[in-house]
């Protein structure tokens, strides 16, 4: 196995960690974030690092 094929391989297994540890929340009844929370959130972020506050 290659190195790219090898870190796609890590990369695509912690996206199923995290999307596993996700469902469970959601199952146990986590309360997650709205769409217009993640928007916010979203335009906030790409604020801070255009105006050059995060990196």
């Amino acid at each position: 196995m290659d190195i790219e094929a090898f870190a796609r391989r890590e990369s695509m297994l912690r996206l199923r960690e995290n999307l596993v540890a996700a469902e469970e929340s959601r199952l146990s009844g986590k309360s997650g974030y709205s769409i217009d929370e993640v928007s916010s959130m979203m335009k906030a972020a790409i604020k801070e690092v255009l105006d050059g506050q995060r990196w």
